[in-house]
């Protein structure tokens, strides 16, 4: 409602007299670029040459015509556009055609201020736009004249000045870190910015020490958020270095913290943990990211603040959801997956959640979010956070934000004879139907058992109405591993990509095998399995679990480590 209060001020106030200020101080030179982490593709730069635009999984050829005037086929194709970060890929190939054609491109933009494009507009995809247009200025400007060199400069401040415009208006969360990283890019690379430097840097300084947990997480919990923000942080701090001005300190921590939560939430294949709107894991950037940490140790145990436990036995990795939901201001792409987990051994991911797609997310969205698509206890088939549904509050509210939810999570790790025990619940339940949620688990120490139990306890003074005591608990299944119920009905066999085999057994009750998706795909949603165990609170109000490494698999392992490394073959 602030955001909302605050855009209707500035409308109300004249946007056209906002949007004539001039950015202070003479923007006719351009003193530094800014590198650009993100991967580059060389071959890409002949498709944009041949008018053959592909973003987002969608292909538009111009025929002759202005890109930037064609319809776009999706958002997720028109932000990827209007962002120009396919700059870099034209710089990847760094020829003096491409130069001509990034050019020509950048010129058809600059030069029609005047096209009416609302996500354009949009803070998320100006703040891309002033990044890239920074970070690609040798490729644009190299080899051009005076007239041009201007024209730029004078189109990249009135993009400034839309960014400073939309501040009023901007998302809570990583879109204001992007914008207000972007004024600092923007402070720094243009001459004759100091008092711009100076208030951009201690704007930036206040958010990071806001968003930024003490552990490293992000304030919304979404570990793809620390790859959205490093990628441009890290650059952001050598652009400091650069001009031979001190980064804040609170850019230096920032990034201190952070750099170890990329291994934390990493599985064994490399795959981040999909928790909270994380998608498909961009192992390019991930692999650049990791290039700057210099710790290069084993992945802490416990994220306290974030909400997040980590077991790492052998081979196996375990990552569970321990915390209640953020914030509401940035919780648009928040997930009721309180104690859900994710389970892997070696490279091979097991357990997990359905995660979020790349693009077209709001065919899913509804979904994605609820506690069904989250390896966890479901009860009366519904989540254990609530969101907001009407439309025009999600119009107004830019998004979807939990209104309620888990308020008491408790987490109590400790070290035990035959593990590591930890112990967690949550009270998303107890508004409605008074219920707690318990979670135990206990994963041994060589790695090849993981034993759970799912308890449902009434609250003090609550009772279990009659037609609500339905539960379900669900453990979804990566597509690469192979699922096949026991002859007995109390159990399934997995078989992982390896050959490696494991089983899950919950002896006291009906297991079933159901579909399930796997919406974090690189190529887009895909057909899994889920093992579902239903249960009434009323009469079962626990059920015990485990999956275990087969004999087999385990001497394999073990046969595999102690086997000593293969001689070298004579050159």
């Amino acid at each position: 409602m602030g955001r909302f209060a605050r855009n209707l001020i500035a409308r109300a106030s004249g946007g056209s007299l906002a949007l004539s200020r001039l950015w202070p101080g003479r923007t006719d030179r351009l003193i530094i670029a800014p590198h650009d982490l993100r991967t580059a593709d060389a071959t890409r730069a002949a498709e944009i040459y041949a008018g053959r635009f592909v973003f987002a999984g969608k292909i538009v050829t111009c025929q002759g015509r202005s890109i930037f005037d064609l319809e776009p086929p999706s958002e997720d194709w028109e932000v990827a556009l209007l962002g120009f970060g396919w700059l870099r890929h034209l710089r990847a190939a760094d020829t003096a055609l491409t130069r001509a054609n990034a050019r020509s491109l950048v010129d058809d933009w600059i030069s029609n201020p005047s096209r009416k494009r609302p996500v354009a507009r949009r803070a998320d995809v100006l703040a891309r736009r002033v990044i890239s247009l920074l970070s690609q200025a040798p490729l644009v400007l190299g080899d051009t004249d005076g007239k041009f060199y201007r024209r730029y400069l004078r189109g990249l401040a009135r993009e400034i000045r839309y960014l400073r415009y939309a501040m009023v208006d901007i998302a809570d969360g990583v879109p204001r870190l992007q914008m207000l990283v972007a004024l600092c890019y923007a402070s720094l690379c243009l001459a004759n910015q100091a008092r711009h430097i100076r208030g951009a840097t201690r704007k930036l300084a206040d958010e990071l020490q806001r968003q930024i947990l003490p552990d490293g997480g992000h304030i919304s919990r979404n570990p793809g958020a620390l790859i959205e923000l490093l990628i441009d942080l890290l650059p952001l701090r050598q652009t400091f270095a650069a001009r031979n001005i001190a980064p804040p300190p609170a850019l230096l921590n920032a990034i201190d913290r952070m750099m170890p939560m990329l291994r934390f939430f990493r599985h064994g294949d490399g795959s981040f943990a999909m928790f909270n709107g994380m998608s498909s894991t961009p192992s390019d950037l991930l692999a650049t990211l990791l290039a700057y940490d210099d710790a290069h140790g084993a992945p802490m145990a416990s994220m306290p603040h974030t909400g997040f436990e980590r077991f790492d036995a052998d081979t196996m990795t375990v990552i569970m959801d321990t915390g209640p939901p953020p914030p509401p201001n940035v919780s648009q792409d928040a997930h009721a997956g309180c104690l859900s987990f994710e389970f892997s051994s070696g490279p091979s991911r097991i357990v997990i959640n359905c995660g979020m797609p790349s693009t077209g997310r709001d065919n899913w969205r509804s979904f994605a979010r609820s506690t069904v698509a989250h390896s966890t206890l479901t009860y009366h088939d519904t989540s254990s956070c609530q969101f907001v549904e009407l439309s025009a509050m999600k119009r107004l509210l830019q998004g979807a934000p939990v209104v309620s939810g888990p308020v008491n999570v408790e987490s109590y790790r400790e070290v035990v004879a035959n593990g590591v025990l930890l112990t967690a619940s949550h009270d998303g339940y107890v508004a409605r139907f008074g219920l707690v949620h318990r979670r135990v688990l206990m994963v041994a120490p060589d790695g090849s058992r993981l034993d759970g139990e799912d308890t449902l306890s009434p609250a003090p003074g609550a009772r279990i109405k009659k037609g609500e005591s339905d539960y379900a608990l669900r453990f979804h299944l990566h597509p690469a591993v192979k699922a096949s119920r026991l002859s007995d009905g109390r159990g399934v066999m997995l078989v992982l990509p390896n050959r490696d085999a494991w089983t899950f057994e919950a002896l006291d009750d009906k297991v079933d095998l159901e579909d399930s998706v796997f919406l974090a795909g690189n190529d887009g949603p895909r057909r899994t399995a889920q093992i579902v165990i239903r249960q009434d609170s009323r009469h079962a109000p626990s059920i015990r679990w485990s999956f275990a490494r087969s004999s087999a698999s385990a001497a394999a392992v073990t046969a595999r480590r102690s086997a000593p490394p293969e001689p070298e073959l004579p050159l």
